[in-house]
């Protein structure tokens, strides 16, 4: 394995075991040096490949977001995104750490001076209005419930993948994948 491989690996090995220490303990519980130890790493080693702990949380919601955004098909619109989204509840509920993370660290960045404030006040105007897209896309074809409005479809359907992740970290047996599709189709004609 050349450096660049190691250097990668290592990278990786460190934004998974910050992803589950944040998802335990919050993006304030956790400290770098308690990475950098769960990792077999020292403090220095840490800091060489993520300079500041702000630059560690901004990497690992950056790789969920490439995850998500790669298993939810981009390219999908209208009802087969919304459909695409489904399936990513039920891909989460083998991800506990990952529900975790964005759970604890939603509810941290209310907080205007959390380094990820302005990533997840980014995040959820992105999010809505791209669910509130694809809402308009399933009215424009006709298939939308007379009176639903999409924007407000929009928020409601991002409210409840929230709800339902806060849920299932409480009680695994809530049907994140199910409650979704049932209000999908509650929407559909």
């Amino acid at each position: 394995m050349g450096e660049s491989e190691r250097g990668a690996a290592t990278r990786e090995h460190i934004l998974a075991t910050a992803t589950a220490m944040f998802g335990e303990s919050g993006y304030r519980g956790a400290s770098l040096r308690d990475i950098a130890a769960r990792c077999g790493l020292t403090h220095p080693g840490l800091l060489y490949h993520f300079p500041t702990k702000a630059d560690l949380l901004e990497a690992v919601l950056q790789r969920r977001d490439d995850a998500d955004t790669k298993a939810a098909g981009p390219q999908q619109h209208g009802v087969e995104a919304l459909v695409a989204l489904v399936g990513l509840a039920g891909r989460n509920a083998q991800a506990r750490g990952l529900v975790e993370l964005f759970a604890t660290l939603s509810a941290e960045a209310t907080a205007p001076d959390h380094p990820a404030h302005a990533y997840f006040v980014d995040r959820y105007s992105r999010v809505v209005r791209e669910i509130s897209r694809h809402f308009a896309e399933i009215q424009a074809d006709g298939k939308l419930r007379e009176g639903i409005d999409p924007a407000h479809a929009g928020r409601q359907w991002v409210a409840l993948m929230d709800g339902l992740q806060v849920q299932w970290l409480l009680d695994e047996s809530t049907d994140m994948a199910g409650t979704l599709e049932a209000h999908l189709r509650s929407q559909l004609t």
